[in-house]
């Protein structure tokens, strides 16, 4: 992966894009920071791009539908686990 200054720009900016779309997609309300959302959105791309690389999707030609749909999937995942973390609320 190329890490220039550019691409990880486009990694955080993406991944804020992604977790909050993902945020949306999910059912009910999620007891998740926003921060944690973009961190959650972050971790779908990175996740989601290596998963689209394994099975051979990963450079398609034209818009690449499949590893972007892969990325939002991971994504819904990281939100709903960080949703499970922070809404554990104490007991007291």
């Amino acid at each position: 992966m190329n890490w220039s200054l550019g691409n990880l720009t486009w990694i955080v900016f993406g991944g804020a894009i992604i977790g909050i779309v993902a945020r949306l997609v999910m059912p009910g309300r999620q007891h998740i920071p926003f921060w944690s959302v973009i961190v959650a959105g972050i971790v779908g791309m990175f996740a989601g791009d290596a998963l689209s690389g394994v099975i051979g999707v990963k450079e398609t030609g034209g818009f690449d539908w499949i590893r972007h749909g892969i990325q939002i999937v991971m994504a819904i995942i990281a939100v709903a686990l960080g949703s499970k973390i922070f809404g554990k609320k104490p007991t007291a």
